[in-house]
C-alpha cells in the first residue's frame, strides 16, 4: 500500500521552494498538507500572513503532487495534533528550520516515521524562502552567547559583568517569544521600517531602548536587546549596577565572525507560552551572579582565542549559572530535549530568557536538525 506522508506549515506567498519541498515529500508516498491558520501564524510569528488561510489552502490543493490539504484545527507549534490522529500518516516530513524536538517526540509517541529535509531547490532554480521574498525588512535579530541577565540592575547590582551578543541577519523568521530579541526588533521596525539607519550605533541603540521602555514601564527590557539588534558584529557590553553598559567592546574582523558562524548551531524548540513567567521562584545571589560574570568573560576570551572547547565550556557555565538564579528558564521538557545532544556538542545554552525558543549549541561538527546563522557585517563603523 502507498504510504501516507504528512507535512505542515504556513505556505504563505507560495514559491518554488515550497513546490520543491512538496515534491521531495511526495517521493515517499501520497502527500497530505496541514496549513497553519491565520490565528496560529499570528501567535507564532506575531504578524499577519500576506494571503489568508483560505487562499493558501486553495493554492496548495491545486498542486498536482498534493493528495489533499486542510487548515489545521489546532493552534501553536503542534496545531496539527488532532488532524494527524485522524489521518494516521506513516511519515511526517519537515524542513530543517521547521524541525523541533516537540514534533519529533510527537511522532515517536504516535509511531510515525520522522524525516527532516535539507531544503534542496529544484534543479536550476535558486533556493527560496518566504522570509527572503517578503523583504519585510532587513533589521537583524540578536543572539546572546553568554552573560544574559547581567544587563538588569537587579542582577548586576550584586556583581558587574558582561553580556556577549551578536547581531544576526534575518535569514529566518524566528518565532516570536523565542529569545532572539523579537520584541526589540518589532520596535525597531516601528522606528526605522526596513533597516538600521546610518549614524552612531550607540545613540541609535539608546533611542530604541528608550522607545521600547517609556516612562512607567513595569518590566524594563534589558539594553542588550536594543544594543544587540543595532550594533553589527560581535559585542561585549559591560554592566556595573545600571541599565546601560559602562563599556562596549566590539569584534568586526571577518575571520573571527566566520569562525563563530561555522561553530554555532540553533535547534528550534517552541515559543514561550503566553503565561510563562521566568521571574517566578528566582534565587539571585552574589555567588551565582559572579559565576555568570566569570563565564561570560571566559566565553569572550575563548572566542577571541578561537578555542571552541573553551567556548563550549563557558557556554555551559553561563547556562548553569542562569538556571541557578532563574530555574524556570528550562522547563522539564526542554531539559529532556537537551539530553541527546550533550554528548554530541561542546556546549549549550538557551536563547534569551528561555522557556522555549532555541538551543544555542557550540559544535565543530554539524548538529542534526539544527540551523546556522549569519552575523551582520553591514554598517560596521
Amino acid at each position: 500500500m502507498v504510504k501516507k506522508v504528512f507535512v505542515s506549515g504556513c505556505y504563505d506567498m507560495l514559491h518554488s521552494g515550497h513546490v520543491a519541498f512538496f515534491e521531495e515529500a511526495a517521493q515517499y508516498g501520497d502527500l497530505y498538507v496541514g496549513i497553519g491558520s491565520d490565528q496560529t501564524i499570528q501567535e507564532l510569528k506575531a504578524r499577519k500572513t500576506v494571503n489568508t488561510d483560505a487562499e493558501r489552502l486553495y493554492m496548495v490543493k491545486a498542486l498536482k503532487v498534493v493528495k489533499d490539504a486542510w487548515i489545521n484545527s489546532g493552534n501553536g507549534i503542534l496545531d496539527f495534533d488532532e488532524d494527524v490522529k485522524r489521518l494516521k500518516p506513516d511519515l511526517f516530513f519537515v524542513n530543517s528550520d521547521g524541525h523541533s524536538p516537540a514534533k519529533e517526540q510527537f511522532c515517536k509517541e504516535s509511531g510515525i516515521e520522522y524525516v527532516v529535509s535539507k531544503r534542496i531547490p529544484h534543479s536550476g532554480f535558486p533556493a527560496r524562502s518566504t522570509t527572503a521574498l517578503r523583504k519585510e525588512c532587513l533589521i537583524p535579530y540578536r543572539i546572546d552567547l553568554a552573560g544574559g541577565w547581567l544587563d538588569q540592575p537587579f542582577v548586576n547590582k550584586f556583581c558587574s559583568g558582561s553580556v556577549i551578543t551578536a547581531s544576526i541577519e534575518p535569514d529566518y523568521e524566528f518565532n516570536d517569544r523565542s529569545g532572539m530579541s523579537t520584541s526589540s526588533r518589532k520596535k525597531a521596525i516601528e522606528l526605522w521600517h526596513t533597516n538600521i539607519p546610518e549614524g552612531d550605533k550607540e545613540i541609535l541603540a539608546r533611542t530604541l531602548f528608550c522607545y521600547e521602555n517609556p516612562p512607567g514601564t513595569k518590566y524594563v527590557s534589558g539594553s542588550q536587546d536594543a544594543l544587540g539588534v543595532v550594533m553589527p558584529g560581535l559585542n561585549r557590553f559591560y554592566y556595573d549596577n545600571g541599565y546601560w553598559p559602562e563599556k562596549i567592546d566590539r569584534v568586526t574582523e571577518n575571520d573571527t565572525l566566520e569562525w563563530i558562524e561555522q561553530r554555532i548551531w540553533l535547534l528550534p524548540l517552541y515559543p514561550r507560552l503566553p503565561d510563562y513567567d521566568v521571574l517566578a521562584d528566582t534565587c539571585i545571589s552574589e555567588k551565582e551572579v559572579k559565576n555568570l560574570s566569570h563565564a561570560a568573560e571566559a566565553c569572550w576570551r575563548a572566542i577571541l582565542d578561537k578555542n571552541a572547547e573553551s567556548w563550549g565550556a563557558a557556554s555551559i557555565a553561563s547556562f548553569e549559572a542562569q538556571l541557578k538564579m532563574f530555574p524556570h528558564m528550562a522547563p522539564m521538557d526542554v531539559r529532556k530535549a537537551l539530553e541527546p545532544y550533550k554528548s554530541q556538542v561542546l556546549g549549550w545554552k538557551l536563547s534569551g530568557a528561555g522557556g522555549g525558543g532555541y538551543f544555542v549549541f557550540v559544535s565543530e561538527k554539524p548538529v542534526k536538525n539544527a540551523i546556522q546563522i549569519r552575523i551582520r557585517r553591514g554598517n560596521i563603523e
